[in-house]
């Protein structure tokens, strides 16, 4: 390596482990000793420290022994591995990146939805292969034109990528595949953190005369941050460690920029920067004099202690006033943080804290501090990182403004247009002053720090995940309780969530269904906010359409009418129908019985018109219950003769005294009184024989009275 003066060296601010790398290592670290499935991170350097705490790499779960503690990498694993580990007792601890697991989800429910999988990635990369393994339905790796063009013809498609896509190339396949498939949704999964990465990359690329990519050799991030930097500085070099500078020849006036994969650790970083500083810092030896001491590590890292505005550094708090506390951040002054600019309060000498500097030198020499400054950035990068990962945030009202509502979200004023508070229209907005809520940001303005989001949107999310997992419990032929909510000529809409406070999953009880008898609206069987039970008969969920029963929840009429007619009972019923050999009666919706036209009246009748019409009320006696033949036989005339014998008057009931003097003697009565019970059958069917025509006069009945 040439010894000239570097005229400058640019680190990379996104240089190094993203935050699903660093928490896979850390867990790793933690769960020690344990085996992973597949290398931790793409890094021999790191695989080998953690083989030294006791974490070992098997690259498949079978060769994993059983009852180990296994923990799953970054990249993310299918649904088959984790179910073969379980095969094995083993102890899972997932260490999958957040934004990889968002797509698992997404792969999920294209396969809950029969929707064809497209990932843009390396087939044989291990978050590609983990993507597909979380889908039944057809899916395909996309990573060349050719492999787009070569898909089948589909109708739809859901579009995901792998979260280390260069976004060039991303966006050129998602064109392709829009002109091949009609229906298709594209979702950008690239992981924020890459999406900056690459973007500084080819910025420090265009002002860099080398240009230096530190990652392992198997890293797929670090090989794409090499080609992309290649592509913009001819002379880019791929190195894994500090020992390969060794072999890069650097002119005196070059400008360095260096950055690092995601898989890179800080330590190899902080070696690569520290050996391009000694370079800078260093003028050639002059030759025949002897060479300069070889400078420590220790040494080194104290000359990477620069500040600059905006830089976030570590100090340590050596003494503290009424208004300031003073901290050493390793600068040849001391840096101030006023009071009112800590983060709390709460800190005392020897306390090590995070700080940004505001100003290198205030004009009287001193280096100023803030901790707000790094809360407030942080909650900002955190609201942005949420944005992009399409997650909720936290926030609270604070005030009432025109059109909407200012709300507190991690100390960042956001609007809530009137129209995005709720779900229907809000008349009062200072209601939610105070108030904490759930919010999804739908605009970001980055320049100004400026945030939209909506209560509405999360609200809506509720209620659909509400109603998915409603639909998910219900089952053809249960029994569940409902609202009617609305009634119309064909039936009643019940809501079978809102008992719980869950309301828009409905189902429709057709009228047909609502009672075992006839029905001619709804409103004769229930009413608007009435609670009932109901049997569902169908389930459409692509058509979101249920079919309910309200009649089967109730007992089917003829299985208990022997019980709730016995023969010989006096009941009540509605003449429904007429025909020429009787008269049906509705004793209750479903259960209808037959008057014969013999038994409709004390006397004969021609037709049975002459005795009862359609619509009245009238009182009969059952005669017989056949269930199996679904038949009640009835009668008007048998409760009507005994009305006539009830009212008739038991021997010593009446005085003389109370009867009309027209009538007969007493002495003319008693023969009549005393005849026997036997032969006062034939004195009271004596009438209907008068007002029968002759012809009909010679009744077996009257034969006893001749002799």
């Amino acid at each position: 390596m040439e010894c000239g003066r570097i005229s400058r060296v640019a680190l990379a601010k996104h240089a190094g482990f993203c935050f699903g790398v660093r928490r896979a290592v850390e867990t790793a670290e933690r769960s020690a000793p344990a085996v992973t499935l597949g290398p931790i991170i793409h890094n021999p350097q790191v695989v080998d420290q953690l083989r030294g705490l006791g974490v070992e790499s098997a690259d498949s779960p079978d060769r994993i022994p059983e009852g180990a503690r296994v923990v799953i990498r970054s990249h993310g694993v299918g649904r088959a591995a984790y179910e073969a580990l379980r095969r094995r007792n083993c102890e899972i601890v997932d260490a999958t990146c957040p934004f990889v697991q968002r797509i698992h989800d997404m792969a999920r429910e294209a396969s809950e939805s029969g929707t064809p999988l497209i990932v843009i990635g390396e087939a044989e990369h291990p978050e590609v292969q983990g993507i597909l393994g979380w889908t039944e339905s057809p899916a395909w790796a996309v990573m060349t034109p050719g492999d787009a063009q070569a898909l089948p013809e589909m109708e739809r498609a859901l579009v995901v990528c792998q979260t280390t896509m260069v976004e060039e190339r991303f966006r050129a396949l998602c064109d392709l595949l829009k002109d091949r498939i009609p229906s298709i949704e594209i979702r950008a999964t690239i992981c924020p953190a890459t999406r900056d990465r690459q973007r500084e990359c080819a910025q420090i690329a265009a002002e860099a005369d080398v240009m230096l990519v530190i990652g392992g050799r198997e890293s797929s991030n670090s090989r794409k941050l090499y080609r992309l930097a290649a592509e913009i500085c001819p002379r880019t070099y791929f190195i894994e460690t500090a020992a390969e500078l060794d072999g890069i020849a650097f002119q005196p006036s070059d400008t360095i920029g260096i950055t690092a994969g995601a898989s890179t650790p800080d330590c190899i970083i902080k070696e690569v920067v520290a050996r391009m500083n000694d370079i800078e810092k260093k003028e050639a030896p002059i030759e025949g004099t002897p060479e300069q001491d070889v400078m420590t590590m220790e040494d080194v890292e104290k000359t990477l202690v620069q500040i600059r505005p905006g830089q976030v550094v570590t100090g340590t708090v050596v003494s503290i006033t009424d208004d300031e506390v003073c901290v050493n951040v390793g600068y040849k002054t001391d840096g101030l943080v006023k009071k009112a600019d800590l983060s709390s309060t709460d800190v005392k000498v020897g306390d090590e804290i995070e700080v940004e500097v505001v100003k290198v030198n205030d004009g009287e020499g001193n280096v100023l501090l803030s901790q707000k400054n790094i809360i407030n950035r942080k909650a900002w990068e955190e609201i942005v990182a949420k944005e992009e990962a399409g997650e909720f945030v936290e926030g609270v009202g604070k005030e009432a403004v025109k059109g909407g509502l200012l709300a507190d979200v991690a100390g960042v004023r956001t609007f809530i247009p009137a129209s995005q508070l709720s779900l229907r229209y809000v008349e009062k907005i200072d209601e939610f002053v105070g108030k904490p809520m759930t919010l999804k940001i739908i605009e970001i303005d980055k320049a100004k720090k400026r945030i939209v989001a909506s209560r509405k949107a999360v609200l809506m999310a509720e209620e659909s995940e509400k109603k998915k997992k409603i639909w998910e419990s219900l089952e053809v032929g249960s029994v569940v309780k409902g609202v009617v909510r609305r009634l119309a000529d064909f039936g009643a809409f019940v809501d079978i969530g809102g008992v719980d406070g869950i309301g828009g999953v409905d189902g429709l009880v057709h009228v047909t269904d609502l009672s075992w008898g006839r029905v001619k609206h709804p409103s004769d069987v229930v009413s608007v906010g009435q609670e009932i039970d109901v049997k569902i008969l169908n389930i459409d969920p692509e058509r979101e359409r249920i079919s309910l029963s309200y009649k089967q929840t109730q007992p089917r009429p003829w299985t208990v009418a022997g019980e709730k007619y016995p023969v010989g009972s006096v009941v009540e019923g509605k003449v429904v129908r007429i025909t020429t050999f009787g008269a049906f009666v509705e004793l209750e919706p479903g259960l209808d019985g037959l008057v014969h036209i013999s038994q409709c009246a004390l006397t004969r009748i021609a037709k049975v018109e002459d005795a009862v019409n359609v619509g009245d009320i009238v009182r009969v006696k059952v005669l017989d219950v056949n269930t199996e033949a679904k038949r009640i036989s009835l009668s008007i005339r048998e409760v009507l003769e005994d009305e006539a014998m009830e009212s008739i008057p038991e021997e010593g009931d009446y005085d003389l005294a109370d009867l009309p003097g027209e009538e007969a003697p007493v002495e003319e009565a008693a023969p009549v009184e005393e005849a026997p019970v036997e032969e006062a059958a034939p004195v009271e069917e004596a009438a209907p024989v008068e007002e029968a025509p002759v012809e009909e006069a010679a009744p077996v009945e009257e034969a006893p009275a001749e002799e």
